[in-house]
């Protein structure tokens, strides 16, 4: 129990103003908890790493919570996992039950956060433990299953794996490093360059550029949205009860699980927990016909996944060093900043850490429900505030940020805005954000274990005969891949089907 001592009055502080801001950010519509999280990191460069997770945690919980908000009453999702809340919040918000609507979906957002918190205190240090016992083949091949994970659940097969492998492509920028078997020569850039990429892109500003910058310039290309400038009226209809999820225990139950489950999947995102277990939902109710006009049920289905995905994405980010979604992979920026490395052996040498991050999670939880549960007629307002009013302090932070991160190297700075410019074009012609970062994240890690194998074992089929565990893993990139090919088909045929109707 030694970890309590470093639960002090700070700690608590931080996490209840991360999960304000957080909250805040969520409830603005394109404004996502990565987008949070990105440019509020720079901020854990004064604070140890206990505080800075507090801050971070409070920021994720309440990010993910926040996009609720516009959804039930502007039928506009605050974030992508936000999307299938909007199906039955808005009919309620239109008969006059919007805060009740609200209220259903803020405890049902607490029942999944906390239900994916257990998952993770009880699975993550018993994968962790597991994945000690894996050689540099194993781990090259959990990074194999991780990207095609990721390209087979993108919106465009080819597009996602494009995406990953050019992220990749970027992680590899620098001086091919001795100790992972280089010869210490630049690779990738021209000579002149070496100044500045000797080391390859710093991978702070990449983030922050690509969830800040890159957002910013979405959404003023854009412009503002007039819905967002709508009065904004929680009505008198219903009041809350408690009562209303008399009946629901399973649906609860049921939705937290399936977004505690996506979110262990990298890469795949609230999107698909929300749409999945509203599916679910739907195909188990009672009275499936409600569904989509104002029914409560829906609202807990959506909420619960999503906040389910919270604990699952930091599975496989503590326990493998692999980021369960876009959110997580900036939250490796502040281990980075620590000097800290995720992966097997975190949770055993760091138990400290690793049980601070767990009560921080969990009173992130409670802070993000008292907040939004009491004060929701406040937080309600904070949709129609103009982007415009926001977007220029944002964009300063995020200038400031990466400038301060390595001690005032102005080649951060150019980082931030050329992956921002990046992002926003990139995104034009299909590009992917979230296999990309990824894939920039995982790829010096596969670079390494793919190197280090050769040099043990001098050939490729040591791939396929190390161990069992090996086949496995190769059993589940083909299942991952059959089943991306297998979905491409059925798009492919149901489009014709739209065309020739």
């Amino acid at each position: 129990m030694e970890f309590l001592s470093l639960l002090s009055p700070m700690f608590f502080l931080l996490v209840t103003f991360g999960a304000l801001v957080g909250i805040v950010f969520g409830a603005i519509p394109g404004m996502t908890a990565t987008m949070a999280v990105a440019v509020c990191l720079p901020m854990t460069y004064g604070l140890d790493l206990n505080e800075g997770l507090a801050l971070l945690l409070g920021l994720y919980v309440g990010g993910i919570s926040g996009g609720l908000v516009p959804a039930i009453l502007l039928n506009i999702p605050g974030t992508p996992s936000s999307i299938t809340t909007t199906f039955d919040g808005y009919p309620m918000t239109q008969k006059g039950e919007g805060e009740r609507a609200l209220k259903v979906g803020i405890a049902a957002s607490l029942f999944g956060g906390l239900f994916s918190a257990v998952v993770l205190f009880l699975f993550a240090p018993t994968l962790a433990d597991f994945a000690i016992k894996f050689s540099y083949v194993e781990k090259f091949l959990i990074i194999l299953f991780a990207l095609t994970v990721i390209a087979s659940l993108s919106q465009h097969l080819l597009l996602g794996l494009f995406s990953g492998a050019l992220g990749i492509w970027f992680s590899l920028i620098g001086t091919y490093d001795i100790s992972v078997g280089g010869n210490g020569e630049y690779r990738l850039f021209p000579e002149f360059l070496a100044p500045y990429l000797e080391s390859g892109f710093a991978l702070l500003p990449v983030l922050i550029g690509m969830f800040g910058v890159g957002t910013i310039l979405q959404d003023a290309e854009k412009g503002i949205r007039e819905e967002n400038a709508k009065a904004v009226r929680l009505g008198r209809g219903a009041p809350f009860s408690f009562s209303v999820f008399r009946g629901q225990i399973a649906n609860l139950i049921r939705s937290s699980s399936i977004g505690t489950f996506v979110g262990m999947l990298p890469g795949v995102g609230g999107s698909a927990a929300s749409v999945l277990s509203y599916t679910q939902a739907k195909n188990f109710s009672k009275s499936p016909e409600k569904l989509g006009k104002g029914a409560p049920e829906g609202v807990i289905a959506s909420e619960a996944a999503n906040n389910g995905l919270t604990g699952g994405a930091l599975i496989p980010l503590m326990s493998l060093g692999i980021p369960g979604d876009s959110t997580t992979a900036v939250l490796i920026g502040a281990f980075t900043l620590q000097g800290l490395q995720l992966g097997p052996l975190f949770i055993g040498e760091h138990l400290d850490t690793w049980n601070v991050m767990m009560t921080g999670l969990v009173f992130a939880n409670f802070v993000m429900f008292f907040i939004m549960f009491f004060a929701i007629r406040y937080i309600a307002k904070v949709v129609t505030v103009p982007k415009y009013l926001l977007y220029p302090g944002i964009l300063m932070m995020c200038v400031v940020g990466a400038y301060a991160i390595n001690y005032g190297v102005m080649f951060d700075v150019w980082t931030l805005l050329i992956f921002g410019l990046f992002a926003y074009l990139g995104q034009k012609v299909g590009l992917e954000v979230a296999p990309f970062i990824i894939g920039f994240i995982l790829g010096p890690q596969a670079e390494v274990y793919f190197v280090k194998t050769l040099e043990s074992f001098g050939n490729l089929t040591v791939f396929f005969t190390k161990s069992p565990i090996a086949v496995f893993l190769w059993v589940l990139i083909a299942l991952s891949i059959g089943f991306s090919v297998y979905s491409a088909v059925r798009k492919a045929q149901g489009e014709r089907r739209e065309a020739a109707e």
